[in-house]
C-alpha cells in the first residue's frame, strides 16, 4: 500500500462509510462535483451520486440544520464546513439543537451528526480562514471534539466519529493535509474517541499538544533530547472527552508539564488541562505548568503568521525554562 496524505486518508474514510452504510450522507458547500475546497471528497459524488453526496447552498446554519433533521430521521450526515472561521453562523443550530437533542428528547431522537471543519493556520490563508477556536466547542456539553495529527489517526478517528451516537466535531488541521504521509490500513478501522496517543517516551517533562502542533512539539522534543532533556510527548487527539488518565500518569512520572496549542492563550484548552493537572497531580509537580500558545489577538495576515503560531524554537525555549525552574 502506498503512503497516504491526511486528506487522502479522510477521503478513504468517507468512502468506507458511504460504501458500507446506506444511511451515511455527505453534505456541504462544493463537496460534490468539485470534491471540496481541499479535495477531501473528490470522486465521491461520481461514485455515490448526488443523493448521497450533496452540494448545499452557501449557508452554514442550513447545513447543520439539515444535518440535524437527517439524524432525527435515522440518517448519519457528515457535514463539511469549509473553514473554522465560517462555522459561527451555525453556532445557534450546534449549541441550541445539535448538542441538546438526545437530552431534550430523553434519548428518543439521535444526534448522529459529524461536522468536518478544517482549522488552524500554516497555509497562508486570510485570518478568518485560520481560526483555532476549539475551546468554544469543548465547553458545550453534548458534543465530542476530536482532531488527528497523522493520516492513520485521521481515517480511524473519522470512522469512530461516524459510528458514535453523539454529535462529533471533527477538526482537520489544514497544514497537515498534505505535509505528511504514512501507510494507513485498508477497510474500516477505528481510533477510539477519548484516548490520547503517546508520541514518544520521556522522563523529564510532559509535553501535551494536538493537531498541527504535534509535529512542532515532537521536533522540539528531539532537539531537547540533544540537550539531555527527555520528554514524554502526548498527542491529545480527543479534546472532549479528554484522556485525563494518560495525562496524569505522565505528569506523575515526569513532575513537569507543558501544553502547546495555536489557539489564543486566554480560556484556551491549555487552561483546562492545567486545572486537571493541578487537581489530580499537584503534589507531583516540580515546576508550574507552562503554556506555549497563540496570542490573544485575531490571527494576523500571513506575513506575521509564523510569529503568531508556536514554532519549534519557542517550544524549545519554554522547555529549557521549565527545566531550569
Amino acid at each position: 500500500m502506498s503512503p497516504s496524505t491526511m486528506v487522502q486518508a479522510i477521503q478513504s474514510g468517507l468512502y468506507e462509510a458511504l460504501a458500507q452504510h446506506d444511511e451515511v450522507i455527505v453534505l456541504g458547500e462544493d463537496v460534490g462535483k468539485n470534491g471540496g475546497v481541499f479535495r477531501a471528497t473528490e470522486g465521491l459524488w461520481a461514485q455515490f451520486g448526488d443523493e448521497r453526496v450533496i452540494d448545499t447552498p452557501l449557508s452554514e446554519a442550513a447545513i447543520i440544520g439539515a444535518s440535524i433533521g437527517m439524524a432525527i430521521n435515522g440518517l448519519k450526515p457528515v457535514a463539511e464546513i469549509q473553514f473554522m472561521g465560517f462555522i459561527y453562523p451555525a453556532m445557534e443550530q450546534i449549541v441550541t439543537h445539535m448538542a441538546r437533542l438526545r437530552t431534550r428528547t430523553q434519548g428518543a431522537y439521535p444526534a448522529t451528526v459529524v461536522v468536518r471543519v478544517p482549522y488552524g493556520g500554516g497555509i497562508r490563508a486570510p485570518e478568518l480562514h485560520c481560526d483555532s477556536t476549539e475551546s468554544l466547542f469543548t465547553h458545550i456539553p453534548g458534543i465530542k471534539v476530536v482532531t488527528p495529527s497523522t493520516p492513520k489517526d485521521a481515517k480511524g478517528l473519522l470512522l469512530a466519529a461516524i459510528r458514535d451516537p453523539d454529535p462529533v466535531l471533527f477538526l482537520e488541521p489544514m497544514q497537515l493535509y498534505r505535509s505528511i504521509k504514512e501507510e494507513i490500513p485498508a477497510g474500516w478501522y477505528e481510533i477510539p474517541i477519548g484516548e490520547a496517543r503517546r508520541v514518544c517516551e520521556g522522563d523529564d517533562l510532559t509535553l501535551i499538544s494536538w493537531g498541527t502542533m504535534v509535529p512542532v512539539t515532537e521536533a522540539a522534543a528531539k532537539q531537547a533530547l540533544q540537550l539531555g532533556i527527555s520528554c514524554d510527548v502526548i498527542d491529545l487527539r480527543s479534546l472532549s472527552p479528554i484522556d485525563e488518565e494518560t495525562i496524569i500518569q505522565s505528569v506523575k512520572k515526569t513532575g513537569r508539564a507543558m501544553i502547546i496549542h495555536e489557539a489564543p492563550k486566554t480560556a484556551g484548552l491549555g487552561a483546562e488541562i492545567t486545572s486537571i493537572i493541578n487537581e489530580q497531580a499537584f503534589l507531583y509537580l516540580e515546576a508550574p505548568v507552562k503554556r506555549v500558545t497563540g496570542y490573544d489577538a485575531p490571527v494576523p495576515m500571513y506575513a506575521l503568521e509564523d510569529t503568531y503560531r508556536p514554532h519549534q524554537e519557542r517550544v524549545l525555549k519554554a522547555i529549557q525554562e521549565v527545566m531550569s525552574f
